[in-house]
């Protein structure tokens, strides 16, 4: 069946979940004309999902699907251009839509941080998914879009200016108000439990270049701490007086900026180094909490490899959040985020992109950015790059999502700062 066949341009997967609705609402409210369906396991849940959504939403197909039944999947990624999926740990239940979207040719978003999995995906569907032209775009929320895309900007932007290739770039959470998602802490946990069974997961989840196309490739150049505890003067003038710990994505959105400048044939650099932070402020504490961070990034994967296989998952379940839950609105309405990512080009110019939504960074902002994602993909397919495969949100769709950001009221801007 050719993409003009298909039935659906968007099939939101995982509709009935706690992101999933949001998600759903916010295709509901952007007005696209967009022929989206809503799919899960329950048709009547997804009835009550469609009835809250209002008269835009009204005529939206339901579809019946659930990952144990692989004909259900293959069926609806066969019926859309493009499949949006909310339904994680993707460990767990993510490589079956993976596999039918590649094999029906059809273009896939999702929200995992999940490495393993991305790098499971790439081995198994990404030859796959190149010949049928399928794009599989990982990581399309809070991880890792602000990562991805504040790097693609000021790529996009030295290029415009001439000013050569990015050099040391890090990204620093200068802001940050919300919760974790239990999906979330689902996912890390599913991840880490992975880490303490395989002497391998653990070597890939420490190598910088885990999602590389081609290891072999990449510049040597010496070692890579993901996060440094360190003076914000260390990384900008402009953060004089502050400090900087670990920032709590920083392994799996590294691995997605990396493995976009490998797709785009190393076009931010052969010598670009990357790594993600957080700001502590300038307090006399300051510098303690930024030790403190770093330290606490370090341990807890390496906490969670080496004892984690010893708790029960049921005993884990009844304690941790459970995917599919969250905040209130009101706790959502009042979460924001600001990044911002500072690079050092070839040449000496120095920029920095600024990165900021309102909502909470997990549940609603996500939601914006996986919509926009999904969006993306099913219309804007002229902005597209020609990659097909197992790809990063800004190998895939950067300029398409640059131009798609104003009008969903996410800020990116960048400016020379010398």
């Amino acid at each position: 069946m050719s993409e003009n066949d298909r039935e659906h341009d968007i099939v939101l997967y995982g509709a009935t979940g706690f992101v999933g609705k949001l998600t759903a609402q916010y295709l509901a409210s952007a007005g696209t004309g967009a022929r989206i369906a809503l799919a899960g396991r329950s048709t009547d849940r997804l009835l009550a999902v469609r009835d809250s959504l209002g008269e835009q939403a009204k005529d939206w197909p339901l579809i019946v699907a659930d990952a144990s039944q692989p004909s259900t999947i293959n069926a609806m990624a066969a019926s859309t251009r493009v499949v949006v999926t909310t339904v994680g740990p993707y460990l767990r239940y993510g490589l079956p839509l993976v596999a039918a979207c590649a094999a029906a040719g059809t273009d896939y978003a999702d929200l995992t941080g999940e490495t393993l999995f991305v790098r499971r995906a790439i081995d198994l569907h990404h030859k796959q998914a190149v010949d049928t032209g399928a794009r599989i775009v990982h990581a399309c929320g809070f991880d890792s879009i602000p990562s991805d895309m504040t790097v693609f900007a000021l790529y996009r932007q030295a290029e415009r200016d001439g000013t050569g290739q990015l050099g040391d770039t890090n990204f620093v959470a200068r802001s940050f108000a919300g919760g974790v998602s239990g999906g979330t802490i689902a996912s890390m946990t599913e991840l880490a439990r992975e880490a303490s069974l395989d002497p391998e997961a653990r070597r890939l989840l420490n190598d910088p270049y885990t999602l590389t196309p081609d290891r072999g490739a990449e510049p040597e150049l010496g070692p890579q701490p993901d996060a440094r505890w360190r003076r914000g003067r260390e990384i900008a003038p402009e953060l004089d007086g502050y400090w900087v710990g670990a920032f709590a994505m920083a392994l799996p959105n590294t691995r997605v900026v990396r493995r976009s400048n490998a797709l785009l044939e190393y076009a931010y650099g052969r010598r670009f180094e990357y790594a993600e932070l957080m700001s502590t402020g300038r307090s006399i504490g300051a510098p303690v909490l930024a030790a403190v961070a770093t330290a606490g990034n370090a341990a807890t994967m390496q906490l969670g490899s080496r004892f984690l296989n010893r708790v029960p998952r049921a005993a884990l379940e009844r304690v941790l959040p459970k995917p599919g839950t969250g905040p209130n609105e009101q706790t959502r309405e009042r979460g924001h985020y600001t990044v911002e990512t500072y690079t050092t080009t070839s040449t000496g110019a120095r920029y920095v992109a600024r990165m900021s939504q309102k909502g909470d960074p997990g549940y609603k902002a996500t939601a914006v950015l996986l919509g926009e994602s999904g969006l993306a993909l099913a219309l804007d397919r002229d902005k597209l790059s020609d990659l097909r495969g197992i790809l990063t949100p800004a190998a895939a769709m950067g300029d398409a999502l640059l131009a798609r950001f104003p009008g969903a009221d996410v800020s990116l801007d960048v400016s020379r700062l010398n």
